[in-house]
């Protein structure tokens, strides 16, 4: 089948899933199409490097009568985050980026950082590991009411026209929710880590990833825009009925300054399976090694200290799925990981990993099960629900052992 990404199994019964109840996800998808809860989906999962099921329901505009299509293109929002990490683990492989070092290393602008509304002088300067695994301090002005991010909102920093370094010269005006290393607090960490991949490269973000991931990886659909040809394949949302307007979303069928590191991607299915797989191999597919297994590993381990704090938008935003010790989840450099089994209400395996996207798009990755889930999907308001549904309908699938294995 085109645009898979990846081979297609014979049969979903070969990679020990069953027809049956795959059949379930496809009813699922198509009911809340017609009932107005979401515009449409596509799902894929794979197995063993095969895919064993990719659909595409309902429609890609609703209010263009276009259909959803396997090849659709999504706004991925936070799933960019796993691809920048996966970057910047690139320089740190080369000997050209310590992530144990301080930001300011290669961000000067962010070396006298305050933090609070008060403006006190932060007691340690955030390292690049805080970007990855958000213990930066630093915040996203939009999750909360806090007097810093009261700040944080006058600062203009979603802004489309602004460059990554400008956006760096901001924040270096700006307190800090809190003081680096002490609190997992989801955030623009991935935003400046974009901005320090491009300060050790010589380039800027969009084409280290083309040189580096995307190109190698032939993730074709893949980038901070979808012109030309391809605009005519973005997924749109609903009109929200409440307010009679969509929910705003970046405008990918333009060419945007910003080059936004924590969600400025747009992506298909078909591409996010071919970065998950590689991943899943230990970091090469198809004869492309992007990282090494040990820093696929590294990467995919807690980086939790003992001690951190959570800010208040973990649980909030993240609810089951949260990086929090009661849900058995941490969080490693780029995504949350799961360390116990048994504590979240939905099914999963211990040394998972996995995010999603504010949009409602999501992924996780099962070494375990040598299993990967893409989820594509532009309804933010559905965004959690489709996570806690997605996974009970695709481990209701999971009948037994694989009988054809990746060589």
């Amino acid at each position: 089948m085109v645009g898979l990404g990846l081979p297609r199994a014979e049969s979903p019964e070969q990679v020990g899933l069953s027809s049956e109840r795959l059949g379930r996800i496809t009813a699922t998808l198509t009911a809340d199409v017609e009932r107005g809860a979401i515009p449409g989906a596509v799902l894929a999962i794979a197995r063993g490097g095969r895919v064993a099921y990719a659909e595409a329901a309902g429609n890609r505009d609703k209010d263009a009568g276009a259909a959803m299509q396997l090849d659709t293109i999504f706004r991925i929002a936070s799933m960019t985050k796993p691809v920048v990490s996966v970057a910047a683990m690139q320089l740190a492989e080369e000997g050209r980026l310590d992530i144990g070092a301080p930001v300011a290393d290669y961000i000067p602008a962010l070396g006298e950082m305050t933090v609070g509304a008060d403006r006190a002088k932060a007691k340690r300067t955030m390292t690049v590991q805080d970007l990855l695994r958000h213990t930066s301090g630093l915040t996203y002005a939009l999750f909360g009411d806090s007097p810093v991010q009261m700040i944080w909102r006058d600062a203009n920093l979603q802004a489309e026209d602004q460059t990554n370094e400008e956006l760096v010269e901001k924040l270096g005006q700006l307190p800090l929710l809190f003081e680096p290393g002490t609190t997992w607090e989801y955030s623009m960490s991935t935003d400046v880590l974009g901005r320090v991949v491009e300060v050790v490269a010589g380039k800027s973000l969009g084409e280290v990833l083309a040189e580096r991931i995307i190109g190698p990886l032939g993730m074709v659909d893949t980038g901070f825009s979808a012109t030309g040809d391809r605009a005519a394949r973005v997924a749109e949302p609903l009109v929200d009925k409440a307010t009679g307007k969509k929910p705003p979303m970046r405008n990918v069928t333009r060419d945007n300054r910003w080059q936004s590191g924590g969600g400025g991607l747009a992506s298909t299915a078909s591409d996010y399976l071919r970065f998950c797989q590689m991943l899943l191999n230990g970091g090469e597919l198809d004869g492309a090694r992007i990282v090494s297994p040990k820093t696929v590993a590294h990467m995919a381990s807690d980086h939790l200290p003992p001690t951190v704090q959570y800010g208040d938008t973990a649980r909030a935003r993240f609810g089951a799925l949260a990086p929090v010790p009661e849900m058995g989840y941490g969080f490693g450099l780029g995504f949350a990981v799961r360390k116990a089994q048994g504590m979240s209400p939905v099914p999963g395996s211990v040394g998972e990993f996995f995010w999603g996207g504010a949009t409602g798009t999501y992924f996780w990755i099962d070494p375990q099960e040598q299993m990967i889930v893409v989820l594509m999907l532009q309804a933010p308001d559905m965004r959690l629900a489709y996570r806690y549904l997605s996974r009970r309908l695709v481990y209701a699938a999971l009948t037994g052992p694989l009988r054809w294995r990746r060589r």
